[in-house]
């Protein structure tokens, strides 16, 4: 693993004093990362751009809202690890071209993909992962209709005046929009995406010729074992993958909004046919909707914890073997 110091600590700033309203000036198909809760709440990844990190306390638990615009990593973590509740920041640091939180109590690091302290007094600790979805900010509101958004905070960021970009933040710019655009994957990428390269100069190898690195992977972890869905296979497969990962029966589809995973009470689901969005799906004499786990007629799939990421950052923290096919 190799980690380099690319800013200074929190030049990167944290949201730590989380505002929300149900109000929000935002594109209908922008993406929000979305913890359900009462009552729900989404946190536009615009604003995550610039933050990579919110601080916050949702139905009385710490969480962190986490996100890495290089490996496309939207992750939810519990904030409590042995008895302690921390408060995380961005160390300015990259583990694989992935964000390195570090946190204020002690100051160790946390490769944000794997969850695991690199360094620092929990050395070989693990955060907890727990459910989330990426949606689009439209169906937020037409599925959580009382469900309120995280508000830019404003302010300035040291990262982006040392990379020659305005201190004060515009959350209208999308800073990252060519680096996903571009091929090739990583730092070097996103920098010469910025106007100083084609797009493919400095990044890294990638061999391998059945995924693309920045395929978008929803990676399970489940008694001992690490299985990625990449959404590509998984719509090859008709959108709905019936498994399990360490024991555990899950059910995982590709849908129109992105890919969700949920708990499998022991049902067989097929693609409803005739359907346009490609997001519905029949299984115990019901309809269910892929993006949500709901039923026609009211039930509701639980959500797995799980993250989402792009392929090369999943490969980097489990190896080659680690993807479903």
């Amino acid at each position: 693993m190799n980690v380099r110091e690319v800013v200074p600590r929190d030049a990167i700033p944290s949201i730590d004093d989380p505002a929300f309203a149900r109000e929000f000036d935002g594109d209908p198909d922008e993406e929000v990362i979305v913890v359900e809760a009462e009552p729900a709440r989404a946190y536009p990844v615009r604003i995550l751009d610039y933050h990579e990190v919110v601080n916050d306390v949702v139905d009385g638990e710490p969480r962190a809202i986490t996100w890495c615009p290089l490996c496309g990593s939207a992750i939810v973590y519990g904030r409590s690890v042995d008895g302690r509740t921390l408060t995380f920041g961005v160390s300015g640091k990259l583990a694989d071209d992935d964000l390195v939180l570090y946190d204020r109590e002690t100051g160790s690091e946390w490769k944000q993909s794997s969850g695991v302290c690199i360094a620092g007094a929990f050395e070989g600790e693990r955060l907890d992962a727990l459910p989330a979805s990426v949606l689009s900010l439209g169906r937020f509101r037409r599925e959580y209709p009382e469900g309120v958004v995280l508000q830019p905070p404003g302010g300035e960021s040291e990262a982006a005046s040392a990379n020659d970009a305005p201190a004060t933040i515009d959350y209208d710019a999308e800073p990252y929009r060519q680096y996903v655009e571009s091929e090739g994957f990583g730092l070097a990428v996103h920098r010469s995406t910025g106007g100083h390269g084609d797009g493919r100069t400095g990044s890294r190898e990638w061999t391998r010729e059945d995924l693309d690195p920045k395929d978008v992977v929803l990676g399970i972890e489940h008694g001992g074992r690490a299985l990625g869905f990449p959404a590509t296979r998984v719509r090859a497969a008709g959108g709905v993958v019936e498994t399990t990962v360490g024991g555990a029966p899950v059910v995982v589809f590709a849908t129109a909004e992105g890919i969700y995973a949920f708990e499998n009470p022991g049902y067989s689901f097929a693609p409803v046919e005739g359907d346009g969005e490609g997001g519905s799906f029949r299984a115990d004499g019901t309809r269910w909707d892929g993006t949500t786990g709901r039923a026609a007629d009211g039930r509701k799939l639980g959500r797995v914890p799980a993250k989402r990421l792009f392929a090369f950052a999943w490969q980097d923290d489990h190896g080659p073997d680690a993807f479903w096919s």
